[in-house]
């Protein structure tokens, strides 16, 4: 008697169908994947675009977005609100520096056809079609001015700081629409979700446009702390005051507003940088302290007068290799940048920058990628050797710097 019955036909139809369709499932996510590329954001903060480079190699440029299409209607809608109007005069006189804020964030969508963008003179975030250059949502945030942004782990939320509302917005990044809100202290500034998505730290710096910069003085600057949310509820889990830890070791002088960090990849440590300070700070989560200082060198020919540093900023700009063994820092007002090891402290070579204002991690993890304001181009640095391999020319004032992705047949709406 045959064992083909058809019971028989109709399971090893069933094994088939399921085996086909899982095949032809994988294909279709293996061709998904294969039609993006990954790439680097720059933003070029005082003429509203975004240059396109490679992520690896050359980090040669492939193309410019153009991140203020609405530029007109958003400026009339200024000059109709005389409040808005102040706010924006003062953001390009202050943190602008004589110059209007078009892009300070970005990040592109996970189907890389799109890139989100926060945009401080214009308080909002928006949404761009890197096909057609074309904005497919914007969102108004609390306040007047929106700052830095953080991305989810599954690329699916963006966090994005209302400065001068002392709130984090959480939007969906697909939509533009809010999925919750949380209070943070004086003027939030970065944010990091932590690498399993289920945190978000958010630090504020407090006012850093004030003359009022003598250390003595620095209590006028506002409250500066850490604050911690849960990322589903976005209650807040723990807040963090860096003053009373810097009291602590003795540090009485130093400022406790929090600039750009970087977690360890275990996530057991938090490297940061501090207004005013050639340097940065080891803070260890467990303990809740600061566990090592490393002050690194001044450049001689930077004025000691802090009312000339930019935004407060002495340094601006940390990243970490993915092993997690080196750091590279931005020595924003010492005109250079270098590569820290992280098991001794010590420095590498100082290589000359033009005030570099951020440092990402290469697509390979082989590179610190540093914006150089100053000189409008960015500059990759060897983990290994801490020596420049290249430059690339971009925009105007590149501030922040991002992986992300764009479809391999993109081809750019604007030069």
């Amino acid at each position: 008697m045959s064992d083909l019955s058809p019971r028989r036909l109709c399971s090893i139809a069933a094994v088939l169908a399921l085996t086909l369709g899982a095949t032809a499932t994988a294909a279709t996510a293996q061709s998904s994947a294969a039609e993006l590329r990954e790439v680097m954001f720059v933003g070029n903060n005082w003429d509203g675009t975004a240059d396109v480079i490679k992520s690896t190699g050359d980090f040669a440029k492939i193309g410019r977005i153009n991140v203020i299409p609405d530029k007109e209607a958003r400026l009339a809608e200024i000059n109709a609100d005389p409040i808005k109007w102040i706010y924006f005069m003062a953001i390009r006189s202050g943190v602008g520096e004589g110059h209007d804020q078009f892009v300070d964030d970005m990040y592109s969508t996970p189907d890389g056809k799109s890139v989100v963008v926060s945009r401080p003179s214009f308080a909002d975030v928006v949404s761009i079609d890197v096909a057609t250059g074309n904005v497919n949502w914007r969102y108004a945030v609390s306040g007047y001015r929106s700052d830095h942004m953080a991305v989810s782990p599954d690329g699916t939320r963006v966090a994005v700081s209302a400065s001068t509302a002392n709130t984090v917005h959480v939007l969906d990044i697909n939509t533009g629409s809010q999925l919750g809100s949380f209070a943070t202290g004086d003027k939030p500034h970065e944010n990091i979700f932590t690498s399993d998505g289920k945190y978000i730290w958010n630090m504020a710096i407090g006012d850093v446009t004030t003359a009022l910069d003598d250390p003595w003085l620095d209590w006028t600057k506002g409250n500066r702390y850490i604050t911690v949310v849960d990322a589903a509820t976005f209650q807040q889990v723990k807040v963090i005051d860096m003053r009373q830890r810097l009291d602590a070791i003795g540090l009485t002088d130093f400022s406790d507003a929090v600039r750009p960090a970087a977690f360890s990849p275990d996530e057991s440590k938090l490297y940061f940088q501090v207004s005013f300070f050639n340097g940065f700070l080891e803070y260890d989560i467990a303990s809740d302290r600061i566990t090592r200082v490393k002050t690194l060198p001044k450049n001689p020919a930077t004025s000691t007068d802090r009312t000339t540093w930019v935004n407060d900023s002495r340094h601006h700009g940390i990243s970490m290799n993915p092993a997690g063994t080196k750091l590279c820092v931005a020595g924003t007002m010492d005109d250079y940048a270098t590569v820290v090891d992280r098991a001794t402290l010590q420095e590498g070579p100082l290589v000359a920058a033009s005030k570099p204002y951020w440092a990402t991690v290469s697509g390979d993890g082989k590179s610190c990628v540093i914006s150089e304001s100053g000189a409008d181009q960015v500059t990759a640095i060897d983990f290994a050797t801490g020596q420049k391999t290249v430059s690339v020319p971009v925009g105007d004032h590149p501030q922040r710097v991002r992986l992300g992705h764009v479809e391999t047949t993109w081809t750019p709406s604007t030069s």
